[in-house]
């Protein structure tokens, strides 16, 4: 596994990857109306260029060396709040999960989270995403929950998740 930074060159090959993932994750949680909208929204070009525009946030595709892949990719912004960062995204294909990627993405994160001196890591996860379970198991702790009006009549009501990095 290598984790690439990515640039706006990638912005194709990102939105694919959040499709793919999304259609296979939220399939069951969510209605098509509102996993479009949030795509269309949340991945449009302009939004992915507006992060890269942020020296905070940054986008790793995650490949798989052994066959030349990209399996997901990964996207996070330094300084979100005081020592804490913010893990936005972070998305595996349906045919990677299971395979180490993702742990070895929140490993790779820990260390980028240490480099910049922050000791926090938060993210949202939808109450209904099993992804939860991934991320307890990778140390994470629920600490709050909330939910979040996104527009066009549609919310996210997920599970505040943080990890301490402890020095």
């Amino acid at each position: 596994m290598k984790l690439q930074q990515a640039t706006a060159a990638d912005i194709p090959l990102i939105q694919d990857l959040a499709r793919r993932s999304w259609e296979n994750a939220y399939a069951d949680i969510l209605s098509k109306e509102q996993m479009e909208f949030m795509l269309s929204e949340m991945y449009s070009e302009n939004e992915i260029l507006h992060h890269f525009q942020n020296p905070n946030y940054h986008y790793y595709l995650i490949k798989d060396e052994n066959n030349n892949t990209c399996e997901g990719f990964i996207g996070y912004e330094h300084n979100y709040e005081e020592e804490t960062t913010k893990l936005h995204r972070i998305y595996l294909v349906p045919e990677s999960k299971g395979k180490g990627f993702g742990k070895g993405a929140l490993q790779f994160l820990n260390e980028k989270v240490s480099e910049n001196g922050n000791n926090r890591i938060i993210l949202n996860v939808n109450k209904y995403n099993s992804a939860r379970n991934f991320y307890e198991s990778q140390g994470y702790r629920v600490y709050d929950e909330g939910v979040f009006d996104i527009g066009n009549g549609f919310v996210m009501d997920d599970f505040l998740m943080e990890y301490l990095i402890h020095r």
